[in-house]
Parts: C-alpha cells; structure tokens; sequence
C-alpha cells in the first residue's frame, strides 16, 4: 500500500482509506460485518479511516472505535466530521439533512463526544461536515479549531463538502481564507467539476476524493434494471445518472486490463494521478469490495496515452451530450 502526506503537513495517510459512513446502517445495502472489514483492511494496509458524528447519529464512531481499539494508534489516522445537531429533528429539505451549529462551543463538545465514542484522545483530521458559506465565514469556530491543535485533540482540520457534488464557493473559500490541511469532494472519471477546481486552487492542502466509482457506476456492476429502494443512498440519484451513465462506462472499458486492473481499479489510479490527490475514500461494505479497492495501490499507473484519452472523452461529454461546462 502507498502513502502519500497531506499538502505540507505531516499527515501521512495509505492513498486508499476506508470509507466508513455505510457501516451499520442500510444506507449502501448489506455490508460485511464491520470489525472483520476493518480488520481486513489493517491487513491489506489501509491506515486512513473517515467517519463522522452524523453517521447513526454516533453509531458509526462507535463501531470504528470498537474496530480499531487493538490497532497501534500511531500507525493509523481517524477522520472525522462534526456540525449537525445530532439530537434535532431531520429537515423536509436537501435530503432531510439535521440543522447545522457552527459555534465554537458546539465544535468543542461535539468533538468530545466524538472522541469518547472513537476511544481515543486525538483525531488526526476534524472536518467541518457539508458547510454552507457562513461556516466558512466563521472567525470564531477557525480560531477554536486552532485551539483544539493547540491543545491536541486534533491534529488537522479541513472541510468535507456535500451533500450532492459539493459546494464550490465554499471550497475555493476555505482553500484560499483559511489555511486548511485538506478538503473532501465528490471526484471521480463522471463527475470532474467542482472537484477540478480545488485541485487548481488546492494550495497547501491535500484533496480528498470520495465517491470514487460515482457511486458504484464505476465498479461494473449496474444495468439498466438495477433499482436502489428503501433507505439506500443512491435512490437520489437520478435515473439519467444510471442511463447515460453505463453508455459512459462502455467508452471506458479500455483502462480495464485483465488480470492486472479492473475498471474500478483504474477509477482509483485516475484520481491518483491527479496532483494533489492526497487519498482516495471509497465507501466499503464488503470484503471484495475492499480488496478490490486496496489492490489499487498495486494496480498499474495509468499511461499518459490513457490520462489524454480519458480528458479527450471527458471534453466531448463521452459523446453524449455538450462538453462539461
């Protein structure tokens, strides 16, 4: 497993981390149980693991600490998220999001939570969880965060933007005001913008992709019958999102190279490839997903010839529709 560090900081982190928010929940359909999957993945290498507070409501800070309480604290990194009132009632909007609390006062006790139900006494990244532009705004919960390095109870900050792609304006804002150490956006071969855009603006702070396979699109597995029901995320999706986009997957089977990388495999190397890049977070649910995702860090590197072939369709909208604005 590669590492790479975070911008000029002294994160260092495995390039593929393990993205825990679908763990006991049913948000992503079943999954493996959690402390072999976490288990599995110390195996494999994987050191990075992001959670947040929001996940069932500190259930899946539970279950990640409970995982990870034999593990050697030092060799491995815990993310996690903070900004909703966890004891309010979910909203009728954005995805019955819960309301937000950016005081310091609220980053201080939610972060105390966070660590008695991760059974740690640090966290190496505390993110604020999808912030609108007024938390960014925010002088006094910047300076707390500074507080909470200072006393060492959290090692970085950064910022996590969603739900849906991301906020733009948020993240060049946060990128530019306030010296963060990393930013988490939705990145990947179908969906490049505004993830693009940080890359380019990214200054000292690593970038972090989640949805890597747009949500699974990109791991070979859906048909036009395929269907996502009950509380399963990706119901929110669109249907044009599934459509055109295994149209899309077709005109990218060529990175696939039997027995040396899968699609998804390739998926992974290509946001790798992107400076910048300081991990790439996969949602993980089962073991073969996992190894799959691991065994992108020994997957080939994709070729230039490839990385221009993969812009050329990107530009031309795979040939779909108008090229990206």
């Amino acid at each position: 497993m590669r590492t790479r560090t975070f911008g000029n900081t002294d994160l260092q982190c495995s390039e593929i981390a393990f993205g825990t928010w679908a763990l006991g929940s049913d948000w992503w359909g079943e999954t493996d149980d959690p402390g072999r999957l976490i288990g599995r993945a110390l195996e494999l290498g994987v050191t990075f693991f992001d959670t947040g507070d929001a996940y069932g409501q500190g259930l899946n800070e539970e279950i990640v600490g409970r995982a990870l309480a034999s593990a050697n604290r030092d060799s491995i990194q815990i993310s996690t998220k903070f900004g909703y009132e966890l004891d309010s009632e979910r909203q009728q909007h954005s995805e019955g999001e819960r309301p937000q609390n950016w005081s310091a006062a609220h980053a201080r006790k939610a972060l105390e939570s966070s660590l008695r139900r991760l059974g740690t006494d640090y966290v190496d990244l505390y993110q604020l969880h999808n912030p609108r532009i007024d938390a960014i705004e925010h002088d006094e919960l910047f300076a707390a965060l500074e507080e909470l390095v200072t006393e060492g109870k959290i090692r970085h900050y950064g910022v996590a933007l969603g739900p849906a792609i991301g906020w733009r304006d948020e993240g060049v804002e946060a990128l530019g005001r306030r010296g963060i150490s990393a930013l988490q956006t939705v990145y990947n071969l179908l969906e490049q913008e505004p993830g693009s855009d940080f890359l380019a603006e990214r200054g000292d702070a690593g970038i972090m992709a989640r949805v890597p396979t747009s949500s699974g699109l990109l791991e070979d597995k859906y048909t036009l019958e395929t269907t996502f029901t009950g509380n399963d995320h990706r119901r929110h999706r669109k249907r044009e999102w599934l459509v055109d986009g295994l149209k899309k997957v077709e005109r990218l089977r060529f990175l696939a190279i039997e027995g040396e990388r899968t699609l998804a495999q390739a998926a992974l190397r290509f946001i790798l490839a992107q400076p910048g890049i300081a991990c790439v977070v996969p949602t993980v649910s089962t073991i073969a997903e996992l190894e799959e995702f691991a065994g992108a860090s020994e997957a080939p590197d994709l070729t230039i010839e490839e990385l221009e072939r993969i812009d050329a369709l990107y530009a031309s909208g795979f040939g779909l529709a108008a090229a990206p604005a």
